[in-house]
């Protein structure tokens, strides 16, 4: 992604407004979304931030170990069609969507909105796992040492934890001049 792209809507706001998720998928299919994560941010401050389960197309569970989700916690749950007009509020005026691993996030992003026949956003993704190797330096990257050593908390696995994570890290990358020094 070239971040030339990236153009902040408002001359007078010093940083650029995104969007945090992190998905949790019950299965290897990139449509069986179970939970969500989402933060908002603008200009360096957290404004908004909800999670939500979501009833994937199937009862097949495979990453229960991971995030602890069961067909059971989602089962009356939204599917995510059926969640779609509560969430798209969050993906609108932001400048660009960031996740750590954005390319897993995205495609499940994409998939499910394949699947649903929904207009997916057109924002460009940021990913702060990249970032992390590429920005920071980090040798490791994985979402959990980045946390520990910027000490920030971490329910790992958990939508929301995750979503807040990237969002901090993002946060503390615009503060040390990712974007503005024309990256």
């Amino acid at each position: 992604m070239k971040n030339s792209t990236i153009k902040l809507k408002n001359s007078q706001q010093r940083y650029p407004s995104f969007l945090a998720i992190d998905f949790e998928t019950a299965n290897y299919y990139r449509d069986s979304a179970c939970a969500l994560g989402l933060v908002r941010v603008e200009n360096c401050k957290i404004v908004a931030k909800e999670s939500f389960l979501i009833r994937p197309p199937s009862q097949w569970f495979v990453f229960t170990d991971l995030h602890g989700i069961t067909w059971e916690d989602v089962k009356d749950a939204p599917t995510f069609s059926e969640l779609w007009p509560d969430i798209k509020k969050y993906f609108r005026g932001v400048d660009f969507i960031t996740a750590h691993n954005a390319p897993f996030d995205r495609s499940v992003l994409m998939k499910c909105c394949e699947r649903y026949r929904i207009e997916p956003p057109q924002k460009p993704f940021i990913c702060t796992m990249q970032l992390s190797r590429s920005f920071w330096g980090f040798e490791y990257y994985r979402l959990n040492d980045v946390c520990d050593y910027f000490s920030i908390q971490l329910n790992h696995h958990e939508a929301l934890s995750d979503a807040l994570a990237c969002a901090k890290i993002m946060i503390k990358t615009l503060k040390s001049g990712y974007l503005l020094r024309g990256k």
